[in-house]
């Protein structure tokens, strides 16, 4: 027997944030989101994704036990830049049984037919600095702290619902040269005079460096990246939230921020320090000991993660991305960092793969989101309502 609860109290959304820990605990690949975070997506004071979003979280239990979650998004921004009525399935995770992965995502169908959407789609998160896309190639691989990782079923099951494939992402491994190369420096150096642009990462502290730049830069980002799958441009408090995490995580000789003349943002580049580990040994938590590890992975760092790089419309193509790349690059090698390793790259994302075209690199894994029709949902809701009257 399989039932869906809806979460609505504390104590419900504790289970809810907390799964993930028990599905995964023997796995050595999984990479917890912080724990905080998770527990207060559903309030409003603490994420300002819900100026802008509708949020419905569910538990499945099968025969009593605790046998997955899921939650569904409706993220009204993006419905009404796009045009559609888009559901979004997040936080999916589930035991290896297709019941139990038919019902949680029966949930979020029910959920969008209520509000009249017409296609579900994910796992997509509230926005691009969420989680999103389901891992479907390197299972063996440890995920980043910006992805999630799943078990290999959890496609199949996906698949077995009726969802068709809608977005796709690659990551790699990139190789670490052994010194820099010369003639990037030499074109750097042009590239920067001709364009009036220069480097400010390391001007001021980075709490000063975001405080001035930091509206701008993620601005910059939103034109940017504006015409990628299912992009959702973050405004209001939403950037307040993701800049006091940048304050903390970034290390700045891993990033890069360029400005011209008119000091306006025109290209940011991040490597975020790997936070695996630390996050790993505390199980996502910050306290007690969370936040202690959590500094001294970004202080010391052996691993570093591409986090983004973006560069404003009128910019690409002119080369001042190797002006970023040719400094962080630097630092890495003076650092001797043993690993580097993007984060998701859409396929489609021409402009950001050609951005890193001349760092040699290898794909080490793939991930998907997926699509389905409410119609048919629709009609099964408008029949057991018409049968619940009879």
């Amino acid at each position: 027997m399989i039932e869906i609860r809806q979460v609505k109290s504390r104590k419900d959304m504790r289970v809810f944030a907390e799964y993930p820990l028990l599905l995964y605990k023997n796995c050595s690949f999984y990479v917890p989101s912080f724990y905080s975070d998770e527990v207060n997506i559903a309030d409003p004071n603490k994420n300002a994704n819900l100026a802008d979003c509708e949020l419905r979280c569910y538990l499945a239990y099968k025969d009593g036990a605790l046998a997955g979650r899921i939650a569904g998004i409706i993220q009204n921004k993006y419905n009404r830049v796009s045009g559609k009525k888009c559901i979004r399935f997040s936080r999916f995770d589930c035991i290896d049984d297709e019941q139990v992965a038919a019902a949680l995502l029966g949930a979020v169908e029910a959920f969008g037919c209520e509000r009249g959407m017409d296609t579900i789609h994910g796992p997509w998160g509230f926005n691009d600095q969420d989680r999103e896309g389901l891992l479907t190639y390197g299972f063996d691989r440890r995920a980043t702290y910006c992805t999630n990782y799943n078990y290999p079923y959890y496609e199949k099951l996906v698949k077995a619902q009726g969802f068709t494939d809608e977005s796709e992402w690659l990551e790699y491994d990139f190789v670490i040269p052994e010194k820099t190369d010369e003639r990037i420096a030499r074109i750097a150096d042009r590239i920067r005079e001709k364009f009036h642009v220069h480097e400010v990462s390391e001007t001021a502290p980075m709490p000063k460096l975001i405080k001035r730049y930091g509206h701008k830069a993620l601005a910059m980002v939103n034109e940017a990246y504006a015409s990628l799958d299912c992009y959702v441009a973050v405004e209001g408090k939403v950037v307040d939230g993701i800049l006091a995490q940048f304050a903390t995580a970034i290390n700045p000789r891993y990033f890069s921020m360029l400005v011209n003349d008119k000091d306006e943002v025109v290209g940011m580049a991040v490597m975020l320090p790997s936070l695996c580990e630390a996050i790993q040994k505390s199980k996502g938590r910050m306290l007690p000991f969370g936040f202690i590890r959590v500094l001294k992975a970004i202080r010391r760092p052996k691993e570093l993660e591409m986090a983004l790089i973006a560069v404003r419309p009128d910019y690409q193509k002119t080369g001042i991305n190797s002006l970023m790349i040719a400094r962080i690059m630097q630092n890495i090698l003076e650092d001797k960092i043993e690993k580097v390793e993007s984060n998701p790259e859409l396929i489609s994302n021409t402009a950001v793969q050609s951005q890193w075209s001349t760092m040699e690199k290898k794909v080490v894994k793939r991930r998907k989101c997926f699509a389905k029709s409410l119609a048919e949902s629709a009609v099964r809701q408008e029949a057991a309502a018409a049968d619940a009257t009879k």
